[in-house]
């Protein structure tokens, strides 16, 4: 009794802390006498009637003096006071009401009976709302008192310093060990071992390990754990072998660690010499360890021997851990049809699937991209009777965001609400991403407002949506609010504004944000760097682009996909194939190609500089082809005029169950418009709605117009304007006035002219078709109206270019430049040539020179186009049986055309003339579209 009296008065004479305490290991406690807590009338209690077998455990306490009443009467009362069940009992209730040393005190005292309890009483200690720390001061306070400890509670203070990162009490600890002798027991070791690898890393914890004399198995053990646990997965790897040299045995837990570090480090070999220790020792029906070889042959891409070890378990019907791995292992491989079916045989063999099981297929069907199937999932999930979790719940916002299913987004935010969930940072932080794709700022405005604990990803999220959508005022607010709440921007923070900018046309600033990231200490990453140049190429910046990769490059920063894509774009932009086939050398030597992005950028690449050839290659090479691919393929056949071709493409496409979207009809009726396929074009418009639910969009209704005028139904194009269901644009009257001059319709002309100058008053483009139109009829006076009008407004016609590149050298001829250096040499080869072309039947057409001169002019200034020039110079400077690629930045006059055609047939060579957005390709006295453009 006199033992058992100390403790009560340390207990009783302190009041529970309401709030949490400083870290301060010196606290002071008074003694009261014990008697004081007891009530002077409370009726004498025999022995017996305290009997610990007779006690009510169901009983609840009401306050916590009723507790420290009834601890008070067990202490002085009952003689097995401290057994094990009343140390929990009282524990419990002094952690209920917030009295958490008095619960830390008991458990210290008592240890002997609750050593095995140490880890779900910090569980319970942490759920209750007490400050772990506050266990660390008791312990300091009851050694300063003079408490003498063994060494299992030494060994659980280092368990909790380890927990807690407390390295210096950690220390202390080890230094008293020393002193007292006991840092050669074996569980202090293992424990000594644990702080050091959390405190300060493997290499403390493998020097305590090393100075150990004997190694034993749980030394062993614990040393490979802590080397594991800390990421060093080749070290912990090595320390199994040589513990296997020694013949010392590994645990359960080790085992299925080390099986981990053989995934990690794509260790298949040393996973299969682990797999026949197992098998030696017997030890395959152990789930852990089973576990963990389906999990180390997926992680190795080995679904077979996955499979054998998942078959091969015994008792499956019992075994819901394997059950799960597998499944998880074939989504994470991408096998989702055979996971579905693995989890069907799960339900059927009577196995109830649990929480665990569904959200991995929710994550992993997310993961692959399958989101429709991720909403399906979940459905399933709850007409099973389970509630989504936070994990489920994460999956599925991020299924929405992608799907842009803003009506189903809010369903689940309310659901969020009703269930209480909406307090967890994850989901809030879920809910703000998915309502900034969603195009929703106001709400996602709202649920961040209403966050208490605000992360950096969800600053992260709003600032971006803010930037993308050019709200970079309020993009700079929140950066300001992130830093005064104390958030450290990231270089997440900042990339969302390099990008905004970058893609708002907004270059300069986006420099400017790169300039940022480097006067705020940190480095520009190849994001911050990728998103500038995808930036300029989407704005049409494509020389920026590449100056942009040159000093990306001399900050020693490498390329990634998303680069390369971006930079073929600009290559695509600039027509330079050249560059673009040293970045295709590029992405073979980095393994870019199965990147979808990269493939179809290729093919985009190849279509617009001219190679279909190369286009054609990539594609046909790719094994999954996505609908962007068939998109960029079938959109390269309709620049080069092949509408047949772009239509059986089309048909291929539909038979491997590519659904069509607007981009692939947009394709489709460019093909036919340059192919003159009027009725097919028809045939898709009419069907696009009907039979693949795409609306037509303005873009749609322009192809038509244009295919319909092209083909000269002049006055069915301007009806068809008419009954349009959107405002036409300056692309629909575009079309139409050009093939007005085309097809010399004046009167059309002047009216789809007159609502070009309206919607594009300084587009010099419109005014040069309008003023071509009256040269075809000799309305010479109306062409010098137009002339004095773009005058008047400033509006000048640039000039027209053509260039090429012979060995390794751009040359550009210009109408604004200078002559080229070897002029007369060009001169002399086009007449040569020309004088050949008339013997075979060739007349210059005067009618492409829209100036009111003689015809004999005419004809000397039709040898002055630039497309002609630079055909030529490619004819005389061209030795190899390589094309000859030209790129103009107008549309081909028909007697260049016809002239193109006779180069072609003459000197035996190929020709490729890129005009604005289509390609020509003449051989053999022909071309690509037939004479239709």
């Amino acid at each position: 009794m006199e033992a058992a009296t100390p403790l009560y008065h340390f207990i009783s004479s302190h009041q529970p802390l309401t709030q949490k305490q400083s870290r301060c290991y010196a606290t002071n406690f008074g003694i009261v006498n014990a008697a004081q807590t007891l009530p002077d009338t409370s009726p004498s209690t025999s022995l017996e009637s305290l009997s610990p077998l007779q006690f009510d455990y169901d009983k609840k306490f009401n306050s916590l003096n009723s507790v420290k009443t009834m601890h008070a009467k067990m202490i002085k009362l009952s003689r097995g006071w401290d057994t094990k069940k009343n140390m929990q009992y009282f524990i419990s209730g002094y952690l209920e009401f917030g009295d958490f040393q008095s619960a830390a005190v008991l458990f210290f005292v008592g240890f002997a009976e609750n050593y095995l309890y140490w880890n779900s009483f910090l569980e319970e200690y942490t759920y209750f709302g007490g400050n772990p720390c506050e266990i660390l001061e008791v312990f300091s306070d009851l050694h300063s008192k003079g408490v003498n400890f063994n060494t299992e509670i030494l060994a659980f203070v280092l368990k909790i310093c380890s927990k807690l990162s407390d390295m210096w009490l950690g220390l202390e600890v080890h230094s008293f060990l020393i002193k007292k002798g006991f840092d050669l027991d074996v569980y202090t070791k293992c424990a000594l071992m644990n702080f050091y690898g959390r405190c300060c890393g493997t290499e403390s914890a493998n020097k305590v390990f090393k100075e150990t004399l004997i190694h034993d198995s749980l030394l062993w053990n614990e040393a490979i754990m802590v080397n594991l646990r800390n990421g060093k997965w080749a070290e912990g790897l090595q320390m199994f072998r040589d513990m296997q040299a020694l013949l010392v045995k590994a645990n359960s837990l080790t085992i299925s660690k080390v099986l981990q570090a053989c995934g990690k480090l794509g260790a298949l070999d040393e996973g299969k010499q682990i797999h026949g220790y197992v098998i030696r020792y017997a030890l395959e029906s152990n789930i852990l360890i089973s576990t963990a070889l389906i999990n180390m042959y997926v992680k190795n891409d080995n679904l077979k021997l996955s499979r054998v070890v998942f078959d091969s378990i015994d008792n499956l019907d019992c075994n819901l851990p394997c059950w799960n791995s597998i499944i998880s292992g074939y989504i994470a491989l991408g096998c989702l049809d055979n996971a579905l079916e693995l989890f069907h045989e799960m339900k059927s063999s009577n196995i109830k699937p649990d929480i665990i099981t569904w959200n991995c297929l929710l994550s992993g069907h997310f993961l692959h991209g399958s989101y429709i199937e991720v909403l399906a999932i979940l459905r399933r999930m709850q007409s099973a009777g389970y509630q989504p979790n936070r994990n489920s719940i994460t999956s599925v916002l991020q299924a929405v965001s992608e799907l842009r299913y803003l009506r189903i987004g809010k369903e689940i935010h309310c659901h969020v609400i009703r269930n209480g969930l909406d307090y967890d940072l994850h989901i809030a932080t879920s809910l703000v991403d998915m309502y900034v794709k969603n195009d929703d700022l106001t709400s996602a405005q709202a649920v961040f407002d209403c966050m208490t604990n605000r992360n950096v990803y969800a600053w992260n999220s709003l600032i971006s949506g803010y930037s993308c959508k050019g709200h970079f005022e309020k993009a700079g607010n929140l950066l300001n609010q992130m830093k005064e709440e104390g958030i450290k921007p990231d270089i997440v923070t900042y990339n969302s504004l390099v990008s905004g900018y970058s893609t708002s046309n907004c270059i300069k600033e986006a420099l400017g944000m790169i300039r940022r990231i480097k006067s705020s200490g940190m480095s520009p990453n190849v994001i911050s760097w990728t998103s500038l140049i995808s930036g300029c190429s989407q704005q049409g910046y494509f020389r920026e682009a590449f100056e942009f990769l040159i000093q990306m490059q001399g900050e020693g920063i490498k390329v990634n996909s998303v680069t390369v894509a971006s930079l073929l774009q600009a290559c695509a932009g600039l027509s330079l194939l050249h560059i673009g086939k040293e970045i295709h050398c590029l992405c073979i030597q980095n393994d870019f190609l199965d990147d979808v992005y990269v493939s179809t950028a290729l093919i985009d690449m190849y279509s617009k500089c001219g190679s279909l050839e190369n286009a054609q290659k990539v594609f046909h090479r790719l094994e999954d082809k996505t609908l962007a691919s068939w998109n960029s393929m079938i959109t390269g056949l309709a620049i080069y005029g092949l509408g047949t071709e772009a239509i059986s493409l089309f048909d291929q496409m539909r038979e491997a169950n590519i659904q069509p979207d607007a981009i692939t009809f947009i394709a489709l009726l460019s093909s036919c418009k340059h192919s003159g396929l009027l009725d097919k074009g028809w045939k898709y418009f009419d069907h696009m709605k009907t039979d693949f639910g795409v609306n037509p969009t303005i873009e749609h209704y322009s192809c038509m117009v244009d295919l319909l005028a092209r083909a000269g139904y002049l006055d069915e194009a301007s009806d068809f304007i008419q009954s349009m269901p959107m405002e036409p644009n300056a692309a629909v009257w575009g079309a139409l006035l050009t093939s007005c001059r085309i097809h010399g319709n004046v009167e059309l002309g002047e009216i789809a002219a007159e609502y070009l100058f309206k919607l594009e008053p300084y587009n010099a483009a419109n005014y040069a078709l309008m003023m071509n139109l009256y040269a075809l009829s000799n309305r010479w006076n109306d062409v010098d109206h137009i002339r004095d009008k773009m005058e008047a407004m400033g509006v000048k016609i640039g000039p027209v270019w053509s260039w090429l590149k012979v060995n390794q050298r751009i040359h550009i001829f210009s109408t604004a430049a200078k002559t080229h250096p070897e002029g007369g040499e060009i001169y002399f080869e086009l007449y040569r040539l020309i004088s050949e072309m008339k013997r075979l039947g060739y007349k210059p057409d005067t009618r492409c020179v829209y100036q009111n001169i003689s015809e004999v002019e005419k004809e000397k200034v039709l040898l002055a186009h630039t497309e002609k020039l630079a055909i030529t110079y490619g004819l005389i400077r061209t030795r190899n049986p390589a094309p000859i690629r030209v790129i103009n930045n107008t549309r081909i006059c028909s007697d260049c055309h016809t002239v193109a055609k006779y180069m072609s047939l003459l000197r035996r060579q190929e020709i490729y003339l890129k005009d604005g957005v289509r390609f020509h390709h003449f051989k053999d006295g022909k071309c690509s579209c037939c004479d239709f453009w």
